[in-house]
């Protein structure tokens, strides 16, 4: 099982479609505050339509508390300014894949995990960032692939 970390997520849809991504792949979701939403946003809702209630997602107040409280065995940042591609490490059960919000990324965050431990979606020169629940998809999604998918066939 993995865990995802929403850090300050803005978009009600983009969370919605996480939590969906979730309940559909066992992994854990966590949300850092302050969100831009409430969790009981119609928009939120739609998105992820009658999914959250088979989604586990626990509420944090900051990373630092939520990595304390979840102790994942490795935690990967993703971030446009990582210097290592997402599909170059050897994801694990229990690592925490960390992503920040959708107009400013992890900012002061970023400076908590090693250079190796900032990753990257490859994506063309000219390009400012991907879609935050594209992002978590993909990198989740191989994460499993590395495991041979575990209990999800």
């Amino acid at each position: 099982m993995f865990h995802i970390v929403l850090v300050e997520p803005e978009i009600p849809p983009n969370t919605g479609n996480v939590i969906r991504l979730a309940a559909n792949t066992g992994a854990h979701l966590h949300l850092v505050h302050p969100l831009g939403f409430r969790l009981d946003d119609t928009r939120l809702r739609r998105a992820g339509l009658d999914y959250h209630e088979w989604a586990r997602v626990a509420e944090h107040p900051s990373l630092v508390d939520c990595l304390r409280q979840v102790r994942p065995r490795r935690a990967w940042a993703l971030s446009t300014h990582g210097s290592v591609g997402y599909h170059q490490v050897r994801y694990a059960p229990g690592d925490a894949l960390v992503f920040g919000c959708e107009t400013g990324g992890l900012r002061r965050e970023l400076t908590r995990f090693s250079p190796g431990r900032r990753l990257r979606l490859p994506m063309r020169p000219e390009s400012r960032s991907m879609n935050l629940g594209n992002s978590v998809s993909v990198v989740l999604y191989e994460a499993l692939r590395q495991q041979d998918f575990p209990e999800l066939e």
